[in-house]
C-alpha cells in the first residue's frame, strides 16, 4: 500500500485539480499540513480546494487568513469533489473520519491519496504515503514538498508545517522529538516560520470561555491505581455553562499527564450523541493497545476513540477498569 515519493511525484505532476481534506475536529497538525500542501501545491500551478466537515478552530484561523479552507456544504460543494482529478486525504487513514465528505469522496473517480503517520489504514484510497515513526502529517508533508520542489517552501507554508509540527510534537517535547525533526524546524524557521508568535497564537490566545471550560475540567480530575492514572471528564452540561464546544478541548490530555507521578491520562468528552476518548500514556504503555478495546487506535503514546450510542458514565468506569492491566504489564 505504501507510495513512493517518486510516484507521489509522478501522480501530482500529470494532475491538474486536486482536492484537500481531513478529519472532523481537525487540530494543528491536520489544519497545518492542508494549507502547507495546498499553497504548495498552487505555487506548482495546480488547481486546488480545501473542503472540511468542521469548521476551523477558533485558536487556529489565524493560520487561514485568506479564507482557504471551506467548510464542506453537500449540495454546493460536492461537485468540487466529482470534477478533481486528485482527493488527498491529510491526517485520517479512515473514511468515516471524512463524515460528511465521505460518500462523495468514494463515489469520486478522482485518485486518492492518504497522507498519514497514524497505523493501521482503511484500504480505500488509491496511493499511501504513511509513516507511523513520524513525529505528524506535517512532518511528511515537508518531506514531500522538500523532494518535489524545496525552493518553493516560503513564508506562508513555513508557517503552517511549523504549525502543524510544532502541536503534535507538544511542543517539542514528546518521546518521538529527535535530531532530524529539529533539523527539519530550523529550516522551517529560516524559511520564515517565527516560533514565538506561532505559540503564542495557539497557546496564548484562548478565549475567557475556554479558560473557564479548563477549570471546569480540571475541577473534575480523578486518579486511580495509587496516582498512576488521572482522567478528566467533559460534560454537555460544562459545554453549555461555558459556551463552548467539544473542538475547544483541544490539548487539554496535557493536565492529567501533568500531574506528578501520572503514567496514563484521558479526557472523556461526552457528545450529543455518545463519547470521545483521548488517550495519553509515558514511556513503553501501549496506550493504542487500550483504545483498541474501545474501537479506537493511535500510537503508542497518544490514541484516540469515538463511541456513539453510549452512556457517559459506563464507559468511564470501563476505560479505568480495563486500563489496570496495561500499568501492570
Amino acid at each position: 500500500m505504501i507510495t513512493t515519493l517518486e510516484q507521489l511525484n509522478s501522480v501530482i505532476g500529470q494532475n491538474q485539480n486536486y482536492v484537500l481534506t481531513t478529519h472532523v475536529n481537525p487540530d494543528g497538525d491536520a489544519l497545518g499540513s492542508e494549507l502547507a500542501l495546498a499553497r504548495f501545491l498552487r505555487k506548482l500551478g495546480k488547481i486546488t480546494t480545501i473542503l472540511n466537515h468542521s469548521d476551523t478552530p477558533e485558536h487556529y484561523r489565524w493560520m487561514d487568513c485568506e479564507n482557504e479552507i471551506i467548510h464542506f456544504v453537500p449540495e454546493r460543494d460536492r461537485d468540487k469533489i466529482f470534477q478533481s482529478d486528485v482527493i488527498i486525504i491529510l491526517d485520517a487513514n479512515q473514511p468515516d473520519r471524512l463524515r460528511s465528505l465521505e460518500p462523495f469522496v468514494r463515489q469520486s473517480k478522482a485518485r486518492k491519496i492518504v497522507i498519514d503517520h497514524h497505523l493501521d489504514p482503511n484500504p480505500f484510497g488509491d496511493y499511501y504515503v504513511i509513516d507511523d515513526d513520524a513525529t505528524s502529517t506535517g512532518e511528511i508533508v515537508y518531506g514531500i514538498l522538500k523532494h518535489i520542489k524545496a525552493e518553493f517552501i516560503d513564508r506562508d507554508i513555513a508557517v503552517a508545517l511549523y504549525a502543524a509540527i510544532m502541536t503534535d510534537t507538544g511542543s517539542f517535547r514528546f518521546p518521538r522529538t529527535d535530531p532530524e525533526i529539529h533539523r527539519i524546524a530550523a529550516h522551517l524557521i529560516e524559511c520564515g516560520a517565527d516560533p514565538t508568535e506561532i505559540y503564542a497564537k495557539i497557546y496564548e490566545s484562548w478565549s475567557p470561555n475556554r479558560m473557564r471550560l479548563l477549570g471546569e475540567i480540571l475541577d473534575s480530575m480523578k486518579t486511580a491505581y495509587d496516582g498512576k492514572l488521572a482522567y478528566v471528564v467533559c460534560t454537555q452540561k460544562m459545554f453549555k455553562e461555558t459556551g463552548t464546544t467539544e473542538i475547544e478541548t483541544d490539548h487539554f490530555t496535557v493536565y492529567p499527564m501533568s500531574v506528578k507521578g501520572v503514567v496514563i491520562g484521558i479526557l472523556f468528552n461526552e457528545l450529543p450523541n455518545g463519547v470521545k476518548i483521548s488517550f495519553r500514556s509515558k514511556g513503553n504503555i501501549p496506550i493504542n493497545e487500550l483504545a483498541k478495546e474501545f474501537k479506537g487506535n493511535g500510537h503508542l503514546n497518544a490514541a484516540g476513540a469515538r463511541l456513539y450510542n453510549v452512556k457517559l458514565d459506563e464507559i468511564v468506569q470501563a476505560v479505568v477498569e480495563k486500563a489496570g492491566k496495561y500499568l501492570k504489564n
